[in-house]
């Protein structure tokens, strides 16, 4: 737990520390470049986080599928209409986190 804690805090001030120049502008008003370039790495990064969670979820939840459907084949129709409405939820998380990252690049004005 301390060494969570500590590894928190460090990704905390990792965090923390460049807000001050990422948010700062130039003397017309235009935002520099580095606001861009950490707008597209932290896209991506929260969108890999995303797909790993997701991933992690997926296979978690069709193993457990599968154990159950061996042992109880009669059980097997709920669980996959179970199974299916389980993963649809999970994979709409990811695709919530993508919306975010083409949010956030496009407020950015990097590809559109």
């Amino acid at each position: 737990m301390k060494r969570f804690l500590v590894l928190l805090f460090v990704v905390t001030i990792v965090v923390a520390v460049p807000a001050a120049t990422l948010y700062a502008g130039d003397a017309d008003g235009q935002t520099s470049s580095n606001v861009k370039a950490f707008a597209a790495i932290g896209a991506l990064i929260g969108l890999g986080i995303a797909a790993l969670g997701t991933g992690i979820g997926q296979g978690l939840g069709l193993s457990k599928a599968c154990d159950g459907v061996a042992r109880n084949p009669g059980a097997s129709g709920k669980i996959t209409t179970t199974l299916i409405i389980g993963l649809a939820m999970i994979e709409s998380l990811c695709i919530y986190a993508f919306l975010l990252s083409l949010g956030v690049l496009m407020n950015q004005k990097l590809f559109f």
